[in-house]
């Protein structure tokens, strides 16, 4: 059998890419633990109108999302096609991230349209630079090894950034707000939003695209798109994405209210969110070790289930257990941490597919559909937050009641726990081994090398 040899990616190479997770994940991880607290706590606004703010805009955002993956996909500069956006959405991206924080004086009204226009545009930024970045990936190398190495690079690079967050937001926004928690959190954020453009500049630097289409490949933006609701693998991916993201909102924007109202401490917010991230880069960076026991797809069901059990346990524990509580979480953040470099490479494999099975590599199109997918599940999953708080008679800053206190326990134990589940279940259709994966890798490659 002929094999086509294949380029090892250096280790500054895959660090680079992977410091632009952790860019993104100062913003993702901030607004996913914090966002709706702070729009609710410290903004002001009502829980079921930052709940609908957020499913808008974030169906908005989604929607765009597609027309990026087709912009990036045509576009060629001596660059390549996704390392441009990268370095032109940099400034704009840590713009737009403050200005959410300004926290201007304004009454209600005005508070709420503040909200939309500022969360509006940082999502539309955050789309021009994180879709590029997600289909870079795609073209760095033609080995799905090599792609499933980046990925693990990429997301242990992403838990960094969330355990800065957790570890870092609570302790800055008190020191730096000087008694006023809205200044504490707004030069938290331009910390963040500063190191973000630094990060996103080097990995724009330091990268490479290598994969590019077939030479007579013509735009055809129709036939791509059927394409795409053809590539069975991708469709089972999209729908595992759209459980897990919603999963995710769920359960990330419960945290802080768990600790400040059925805890009552927020201050152990902190040490339970810091081992919980170590805990996932734990998993993340043993990645490796864990794809020697079996096939990914099923290694995605397996792991994916055994958290669903871990995260739907929390609500057996007595919330003033810290120690059990910390435990369970340790153990439930090593356990899914693998999991998003398994899935983000078998995103990049489903371009393979395309092309295997179409004759068309559409990249761009492959992962900013995908990225659609987690966005109508953030979308959905922060939008359920807002009501669903306001459902158990959530109110801001004051003693809860049994029904809002018996809720954020649901938010943070057992519907976080059924989504996970979904999400295993969708993978279950998702029919490329990894054997079958390397038959269409050679194929390819071979392709490749036969034509002009």
């Amino acid at each position: 059998m002929t094999m086509v040899p294949v380029e090892n990616l250096s280790f500054r190479e895959k660090l680079a890419y992977g410091l632009g997770d952790t860019a993104s994940n100062f913003y993702f991880q901030f607004f996913n633990l914090f966002l709706v607290y702070y729009y609710t706590d410290i903004f002001g606004l009502a829980p079921l109108a930052v709940g609908t703010m957020m499913l808008s805009l974030r169906i908005f955002d989604a929607v765009i999302d597609p027309a990026m993956g087709v912009l990036a996909d045509g576009t060629n500069t001596r660059w390549g096609k996704f390392r441009p956006y990268i370095l032109w959405g940099a400034l704009p991206y840590g713009i737009a991230g403050y200005a959410m924080f300004l926290n201007p004086g304004l009454t209600g009204h005005g508070k709420l349209v503040y909200a939309y226009v500022t969360y509006g545009l940082m999502w539309v930024a955050y789309t021009a630079i994180n879709i590029p970045y997600s289909a870079l990936m795609g073209v760095m190398s033609p080995s799905s090894e090599q792609r499933t190495s980046l990925s693990t690079y990429r997301f242990v690079c992403a838990f960094a950034g969330q355990f800065l967050i957790v570890r870092l937001v609570v302790p800055l926004k008190g020191a730096l707000g000087n008694g006023s928690e809205a200044d504490g959190i707004r030069l938290t954020m331009l910390l963040f939003s500063i190191v973000s453009v630094a990060l996103f500049i080097f990995t724009f630097a330091s990268t490479r695209e290598r994969v590019v289409p077939p030479a007579d490949q013509k735009g055809d933006f129709g036939t791509d798109l059927m394409n795409l609701l053809r590539n069975r693998p991708w469709v089972a991916l999209f729908f595992s994405a759209l459980f897990t993201l919603i999963n995710a909102a769920v359960r990330g924007g419960s945290i802080i209210y768990f600790f400040k109202y059925v805890v009552r401490d927020e201050s152990k917010f902190t040490l339970y969110a810091t081992t919980g991230s170590v805990a996932f880069i734990a998993g993340a960076v043993c990645t490796k070790f864990i794809l020697k026991l079996g096939d990914r797809r099923t290694l995605m069901i397996v792991l994916s289930v055994a958290n669903a059990a871990l995260m739907a346990a929390f609500y057996l524990v007595d919330p003033h257990a810290s120690t059990l509580l910390i435990a369970l979480n340790v153990a439930a953040s090593f356990v899914v941490g693998p999991t998003p470099a398994i899935l983000w490479s078998m995103y990049a494999d489903t371009a393979d597919y395309g092309e295997w099975r179409f004759g068309r590599r559409t990249t761009g199109l492959v992962f900013s559909a995908s990225v659609f997918s987690q966005k109508i599940g953030l979308a959905i999953g922060t939008g359920a937050l807002g009501w669903l708080l306001a459902y158990y008679g959530f109110v801001a800053n004051t003693d809860q009641g049994p029904g809002a206190v018996g809720g954020i326990r649901l938010l943070f134990s057992v519907i976080p726990g059924v989504l996970a589940v979904l999400g295993a279940l969708a993978i279950f259709f998702y029919p490329i081994s990894d054997a079958k994966m390397k038959e269409i890798e050679r194929e390819l490659a071979l392709r490749k090398a036969a034509s002009p």
